[in-house]
């Protein structure tokens, strides 16, 4: 399969999940499933931006009253002549034209004050912050902790959102460990520390790891929900349309058992390999109850371009968040592969991406130097060409 193909049958495999409506402390890391609007205005009345005296008409003003933030508001209406001394954030009384800072103000014994004053100077009036219904967000936006400041502030306790899709991972590999110095023979696991970052960057969230030795046993025995570590099947998760991602074991030697174990278990292999370079041997598969499982390579550079072209797409999807394409000329020699696909780490550049070497399909380090992968077709011959955004 073609890669431009493989990535559109991942997109069309999944759907956005369903909006929930959850509380602001739930709401982290989703996306927006409708405009955030403000419940209420921003001041919600007229209040006073400074310590002092709110005043009417000419001065000098004879002080009527004082009122605190979160006190009761002055009754009635100032009368030219008259002040009121207010606090920082209290509600000025109707009738009031300014507000004079303390340090501005002479108060005498007798309680009069005087001072100089601008019409309308350090009063905050309603609305003139954020107005009553206006749209502060649009939809699809991304729920960050200031997010919810904000929806606090205009008056939410709740936010409907796209919820996050889970995303268990099983790394694979009687070769594989994952700490520590690895013995003749044996390799660390690159794959596994990189994907939680990538998939909370995709809109995602993995909600825990399985390592397994080699052998379909183990293999089959996760991807049937037999071992009980929660990571398989997310309760919590609120769309119900988790992502299992299996690192290794999806090539076709001696050792690679995903295929046999998703025939066994009757799931429908959407794509089997892909005319990418690196990142070939990858899968998507759906299983009978609806999750969709990526199978990565075991190089990481190419388990990274394998996760661009089906896990990335599959999590932006179930987001509502389709990522935006970018176009732009290389900038260095590239040499194009006559048949497949080649993704290679650019840095961009005002002379357009830029590739920065390195790319093996064993080893991080060109990915480490790119912020993205330039999509190099078969038998390219100088034209623009598509970049994925690295995280």
């Amino acid at each position: 399969m073609t890669w431009p193909a493989a990535r559109a049958l991942a997109v069309s495999a999944a759907s956005p999940l369903k909006p929930v409506a959850v509380p602001l402390g739930e709401a982290l890391g989703g996306r927006l499933a409708a405009p955030l609007r403000a419940l209420v205005a921003v001041p919600g009345t007229d209040v006073s931006a400074m310590d002092g005296y709110a005043v009417a008409g000419a001065g000098p003003w004879r002080v009527a009253g004082r009122v605190l933030a979160g006190g009761a508001p002055y009754a009635g209406e100032l009368r030219p002549g008259q002040a009121v001394e207010v606090a920082t954030g209290a509600p000025v009384p109707a009738g009031a034209e300014a507000v004079m800072p303390y340090e501005h103000a002479d108060l005498s014994r007798s309680g009069v004050v005087g001072g100089p004053v601008e019409p309308g100077e350090h009063i905050r009036r309603r609305g003139e912050d954020i107005p009553e219904g206006a749209v502060v967000l649009a939809a699809g936006a991304v729920v960050t902790p200031v997010t919810l400041g904000l929806a606090a502030a205009l008056g939410h306790d709740v936010l409907e959102v796209r919820p996050r899709p889970g995303v268990a991972v099983l790394v694979t590999g009687d070769e594989v460990v994952d700490a520590g110095l690895p013995a003749p023979g044996r390799v660390r696991d690159a794959i596994g520390p990189f994907l939680p970052g990538l998939v909370e960057w995709a809109g995602g969230r993995v909600t825990g790891t399985v390592r397994l030795p080699d052998g379909a046993a183990p293999l089959r025995a996760a991807l049937s929900g037999g071992l009980q570590t929660g990571a398989l099947r997310d309760e919590g998760s609120r769309g119900g349309q988790d992502v299992v991602v299996v690192c290794g074991a999806s090539s076709k030697g001696p050792a690679d058992h995903l295929r046999a174990v998703l025939a066994e278990l009757g799931a429908d292999v959407l794509v089997d390999g892909v005319a990418v370079r690196p990142g070939h041997p990858q899968l998507l598969a759906r299983l009978a109850d609806g999750r969709l499982v990526v199978g990565l390579p075991g190089n990481p550079f190419a388990a990274l371009a394998a996760s661009m072209t089906l896990l990335v797409p599959i999590l932006r999807e179930l987001t509502g968040s389709p990522a935006a394409a970018h176009m732009s000329a290389l900038s260095g020699e590239v040499r194009p592969h006559p048949r497949d696909t080649r993704l290679v780490p650019v840095r961009r550049s005002g002379r357009g991406a830029v590739p920065v070497g390195h790319d093996r399909p064993g080893s991080l380090w060109g990915a480490a130097l790119a912020d993205a992968l330039a999509v190099v077709p078969p038998g390219w011959s100088g034209e623009q060409v598509e970049l994925i955004e690295l995280p």
